[in-house]
């Protein structure tokens, strides 16, 4: 079931991910705005989601919140943002932000857009902002094994 997912690097600060799941975009537009699914595929193991750690007002200017916890040490990986844009079902721009300091301005964006292809949809996410360069490269391994975890979530 895994699939291979496009990736490309236009330069620093940025990474793309394409990748087609086999499942309808509404379907797919749910589970990154619903928390009960996004729990279900948002971490790769030894991590979970519990859905009591997932908050989304999905609305221009609303938050989102996930915190995923490990089954290994109990060790906790919060992460959180606010809506910049919603488009449903085709588009979401939202932020990856320090929560230590939610003041300060060098935060991450993620833009994604859902591309409709029928009983599929094509995903491209695009993460731009002031890490490292080589924590792209990072994310998009990172982003990869999501996509595996949300591949399996969409085939039950």
């Amino acid at each position: 079931m895994s699939r291979e997912s496009s990736i490309e690097r236009h330069g620093p600060g940025e990474v793309t991910i394409t990748r087609i799941f086999d499942a309808p975009r509404r379907r797919l537009w749910a589970a990154w705005t619903e928390p009960e699914p996004f729990a279900r595929w948002f971490s790769t193991p030894p991590f979970t989601t519990p859905v009591s750690g997932v908050a989304m007002d999905v609305r221009v200017g609303g938050e989102w919140r996930a915190t995923q916890v490990s089954s290994a040490d109990g060790a906790r990986l919060p992460f959180a943002g606010v809506y910049k844009e919603v488009t449903e079902p085709e588009r979401l721009v939202l932020t990856f932000e320090n929560l230590e300091d939610r003041s300060d301005p060098d935060f991450e964006f993620l833009t994604l857009t859902f591309n409709d292809l029928g009983d599929k949809t094509e995903l491209v996410l695009r993460q731009t902002g002031h890490l490292p360069d080589d924590e792209y490269a990072f994310l998009a391994e990172g982003y990869s094994r999501f996509f595996d975890q949300l591949d399996v979530y969409l085939s039950e």
